[in-house]
Formats: structure tokens, sequence, C-alpha cells
């Protein structure tokens, strides 16, 4: 394989009886999963288990085949089957429950907007006329460019009806990025709104596609400009620009025939999120994306249709995409969609928003139960998050000491914790516990889930012992995985694949260690290594260690022009930093990793720069450490801290 080395170095920490952490008796019982024989029927049957999962589906022309793999790496899922995803999302649900709450919108202001099944269904079907009138067909490109507002899932799922892909692009990207989208995708339609709010400040999202617009080589052939700001921002429209409510409004009461598309036609296209290399634009087809989405939103995360379930991640990226929209809405439960922030207007908005709403399946990231941690268990625990009976994570690593935080914090103790691991382009869930099935173990991500054949490799290809780092792998297909990439057929082989004498091997670019039980724990992208005094480390174990210290919540390692290992440390808001803190984070690194991994410079700061999809920016944090000039940080979720970063490095 031709990635970056992954250390070859030994992790001795040994699996003790208490890392696993049997699922509650309550929970087990009354699981979606909770028949351990799905393992084995998904091994002896092979791909067509996953029949299970194309079940959940309603489809307009059944399938026959499963899988057709007979132009490896390019697998067809459900390939003579035929639907529509709209259809399964809206559609289907009007029988049972019309006037069962769909969507829960709070907005940054304290707005708030909810939507039926029938509300949803008339205004997915009201845009979708109202596309189709601007000109939009089926395998138009339509480019969403909007922040979380409940428009936004209306345009996918209106996109969805008439069989136009949608592209959406996070709203906090720059022109020059939405530019290079629209280009990419071939896209001549594009979705946006007059501006958003970021804390009190109105900015205007308009202008920034304006510039888009401008940039872009091809001509857009209409704008569809959502009024979120109302009178905080005005906006004029030009030209082939047209306002979502009159669009609306114009057609409210009509119904557009769902079209219907093969399984394998392209429900979207996402483009990577660019802070490593050029962006990929990752496409997914419409069967085998939505039957996986829909079967790990029910036997992984758990809901059902009674339940209020909160997806935190934005919809910008592929967490918000699978399960935000279409993973909820598949199997008709209500979903929250919130666009303010987790501490804002107080540091105790989320925990009151699940309070206020009894939710019941709360899925967010390791970066931000660390800024919990951070902020205090005091915020959570003046809170009844009683009605919570599952958490789950995903993302970054979870270590062991925030996933016990974030169980006895918020899960009460009590609730099961899905660490999950997936990514862009294995558009759903690949490696999980299923919660009423599997054990848990804090800190690692679990065993692969049934029917996905994933395998922690050497160089060669070879299986790891337990414990070893390697590559890894998935060494057979599965049905939410990406069909291709945008940038074509070559560059989707060499970008992912290696031909092995047993089939093509899927590469994901994470280094991990599998123990004896089969549980896999992430190490971090095989290329985020660093040349401490000439060894390799891998950042993600260096950062574990220190944030395995008392007091420490989050961590990012970085190396400077000099070749001395960089740490930027976030604490808890009740520790103070200061010289006793930095020697036990050098004692906990030399006891963990080694005495050539201690740190040549800690800095405290008071958070990490990171994208919107809660990435920390590492490549920002090496230029700070090596005083170089840096890009333009206004697509940061907290752009203000870099400012002291840089003051803290200059006065270490």
């Amino acid at each position: 394989m031709d990635d970056a080395g992954v250390d070859g170095r030994r992790r001795d920490r040994p699996v003790a009886d208490d890392d696993a952490i049997e699922p509650p008796t309550g929970f087990r019982e009354r699981a979606v999963a909770s028949d351990a024989g799905v393992y084995d029927a998904f091994a002896t049957e092979g791909p067509d288990a996953w029949r299970r999962a194309a079940d959940l589906l309603d489809w307009e022309r059944p399938y026959e085949r499963v899988l057709d793999d007979g132009d490896p790496p390019f697998y067809e899922w459900f390939p003579d089957g035929r639907l529509n995803a709209a259809v399964n999302c809206v559609d289907r649900h009007l029988d049972e429950r019309r006037n069962q709450l769909a969507i829960r919108w709070f907005g940054k202001r304290g707005e708030r907007r909810s939507y039926t099944y029938l509300d949803l269904h008339r205004e997915v079907n009201a845009l979708a006329a109202g596309l189709r009138e601007l000109g939009v067909e089926e395998d138009d490109v339509v480019t969403l460019y909007l922040p979380m507002v409940p428009e936004l899932p209306v345009a996918m799922l209106a996109c969805a009806r008439i069989g136009a892909p949608h592209n959406v692009v996070f709203a906090g990207l720059s022109a020059e990025a939405l530019a290079t989208r629209l280009d990419a995708a071939d896209s001549s339609y594009l979705i946006t709104c007059d501006g958003y709010y970021r804390r009190e400040d109105a900015f205007n999202q308009k202008s920034k596609a304006d510039n888009a617009r401008l940039r872009a080589d091809g001509d857009l052939a209409a704008t569809v400009v959502v009024d979120r700001l109302g009178d905080a921002l005005d906006v004029s429209l030009g030209a082939d620009e047209h306002a979502y409510e009159s669009l609306v409004d114009a057609h409210d009461g009509e119904t557009v025939e769902p079209v219907a598309r093969d399984a394998t036609d392209l429900l979207f296209v996402m483009y990577t999120s660019g802070t490593t290399g050029r962006p990929k634009g990752v496409e997914h087809a419409t069967g085998g994306y939505l039957a996986h989405v829909a079967w790990t939103t029910r036997n992984v995360l758990d809901v059902r249709p009674s339940d209020t379930y909160w997806c935190a991640a934005d919809i910008g990226w592929i967490t918000g995409h699978s399960y935000g929209v279409y993973g909820p809405l598949s199997v008709g439960t209500t979903t929250v969609l919130y666009e303010g922030s987790p501490d804002y207007p107080d540091r105790d908005r989320v925990w009151d928003l699940i309070e206020r709403n009894a939710v019941s399946v709360f899925y967010t990231s390791p970066t931000a139960i660390r800024s919990f941690m951070k902020w205090g268990a005091e915020y959570p625990d003046r809170h009844d998050l009683s009605s919570i009976r599952l958490l789950g994570t995903v993302g970054e690593s979870i270590t062991p000491k925030a996933w016990r935080w974030y169980r006895d914090h918020v899960g009460g103790g009590e609730a099961p914790i899905v660490d999950t691991w997936w990514q862009t382009e294995t558009g759903a869930i690949a490696l999980a516990t299923l919660p009423g099935i599997t054990p848990m173990k804090p800190g690692r991500v679990g065993p692969p889930l049934p029917g996905i054949d994933a395998r922690v490799v050497d160089e060669d290809g070879e299986p790891v012992d337990p414990g070893e780092p390697g590559y890894l792998t998935i060494g057979s297909p599965w049905p939410g995985m990406l069909r291709g990439l945008r940038e074509g057929d070559e560059r989707y082989r060499r970008e992912y694949w290696v031909e092995a004498e047993d089939g093509w091997r899927y590469r994901t670019g994470d280094g991990a260690t599998v123990d004896e039980d089969g549980y896999v724990t992430i190490l971090g992208r095989v290329d985020d290594v660093i040349n401490v005094r000439a060894q390799r480390f891998n950042t993600a174990e260096l950062e574990s260690a220190i944030v395995g210290v008392e007091g420490v919540t989050e961590a990012a390692v970085v190396g400077d022009d000099d070749g001395d290992v960089v740490a930027y440390v976030t604490t808890r808001s009740d520790v103070e930093p200061g010289e006793p803190l930095r020697t036990a984070i050098g004692e906990e690194l030399a006891r963990e990793v080694g005495d050539l991994a201690r740190a040549d410079r800690i800095v405290f700061t008071p958070d990490l720069p990171k994208t919107r999809s809660g990435k920390i920016m590492r490549r920002l944090l090496e230029d700070i450490a090596r005083g170089e000039e840096f890009g333009d940080v206004s697509a940061l979720r907290n752009p203000e801290v870099v400012g002291e970063i840089e003051s803290a490095v200059r006065s270490e």
C-alpha cells in the first residue's frame, strides 16, 4: 500500500475485564436489534443479507438482485430496483403519521418551527414544482448553500422528488469554495439565503453567493434565495434570482409526481471539506445508500417512529445528510434541527433543548463532548435528561475519559453509547456496537457491523496481531459505499482501492488497532504522523495520552520548523494551566508513549480552531507554530480563537 507509514511500535495497553460494559437489561429487551444471530446471518448469507436493509424501503419496482460485482471496484447495489428517496422519507408515512412531527427546528435567536409529515409533504411538493418551473430536470445537479434552516432538508427532498441530485455546500465555506464546487459538480442551479446569524452578528450569505457566481466558470440558470434574516439584512434579487417564499407560495397545494430512480442513479454529490488536499466529489447512489442509512438508523441508533431524535451535526456534512435527514425521516421519526452554537446563549443550551423536547436519542461528536467537559458537569447536571435512552458519538476518536463523562453526566450512568466509525465515502456507519447485543468498550469504536468486512492489515495486506497498529481497510462492498468520484474513474481507483489476491480492498486512510475480541481502536489518519527525534509517532496516540491527564479536555499535536513537538492543550474551566500541569503532561506522555514523545512546547489555549464539522485545523496550528502566514479563517467555527493562540505561542 502506498499510504504514509503507521508507527510500528506495539500498544501494550491490556484489555481489562471492566472495559467491556454489557447493555442494560431493560434496554436490551426493547432494542430494535436484540438477536445476536444477526452476525451469523450476515456471515452465512453474504451480500443477500442486505435484503434486510433494502426491505425497510418502499420500491417503485422491486429489486431482484442484491449486488452486481461484475466490474470491481464499481459495485452496484439492488441494480434492477427503482425507488424515490423523497417518497421513502415523506409520502409513505402519511397514512400512519401525517400529523406526527417530522422536523422540530430551533433557530439561533430562539425561533421555532415545526413540520408534521403532512406539512413537509406539502412544502417539498411546492418547491419541487417551483424548481421544475425554473427548468430543473431529472439529473440536473442543484447546489444548496444554506445554514441549518428547515428549507435545507426541504430542498434536498424536493430535488430527490424530481430526480435532480443535490450538492450541499456547507454555509460557512467561502465564495471561492462554493465556486469550485459549482464548477466541479457541473451545477446550473443554486439555492441559498440572504444571510445567517453568528452569535449576534448577521452575515451576508447572498454576497458570498454573488461572488461565487462571478468566480465560477459556468453560468447559473437560476438562483433561489431564502429570506432567513428578514429586516436585519436587505438584499436585492437580480435577473434569474427568485425568492424562495414566493416560489413555494405560487405552487402551494400542488403535488408533483415523484420520479422513480434506478437504485444505482445518483442521489447526491458531496465534496470533502478540503482541509487536506483537493476536495473530492463523492457520489452516492439512491438505493444502496438509503438502505444502509435506514438499517443503521434503526439497528445502531435504535431509532423508532415514537422517538424524538437529535443528530447535532450540520447538514452541510455527511453526518447531517445520513443521520440528520435521510436516516431519521426514512424510519418516520421526529428529527431535531438546531441552528445555533452549543454555548449560545448559554452553555446549557443543548441540555435545555434535550429536556424541553424529551430527546430520547442524541448523536454528537467527541469534539463537542470535550467542550462540554471543559465547560463543566454543572451544566448538564442542572437539567432533567432522563428522556435519553441512547447516546451516540461520531467523528474523531473518543477517549475513555470523555466516554465515561458522556455516559455519567448525559446518559445518567445507564444509557448505552454507540461509538461509530464511518466516512463521507462509506455513506453510513460501518463500525459500531449494536447497542442491544454487543458490549461497549470505552475508547474502542467496536467491531465491524454485520456485513462489513473491515480488517486491520499491515503494508502487505496481512492481518495484524491484536494490539499492533495497521491500516483499516474494508475487504468487500457494502450498500452505502460511494459509487464513484465526480473527478472520474481513474482517481476513484487511485484514491481508494488496492487490488489484492483475494479481491479489491477499500483503503479508508485511517490507522487502527484491533483487540482480541475484534474491537477496533481508530488511531487517526495514517498521514497524521509526526517525527520526534527521528522516530515516527501517530498524533492521535500522543493526543490521547495528553487528554488522559486530569483537567485536560482536548489536545492537538503538531511539529514546527525546528523539528520540535508543539502540543496545544485546553483545560477544564476550573483548572489553572501552569508548570505543574506541564510536568504532568510530560510524565503522562513518557509513561503512555515513551520518553522520546515528550512535547518540546506546551501551549495552553482556551479552544482549538475547528471547522464547522468539528475537525481540528492542524495545518493552521502548524502554521502558527512555525510563524508562517495563514489564510482566511472566517469559515472556522471559532475564528476568534486564532488570535489568542498566536499570542500564546509568541509569549512562550
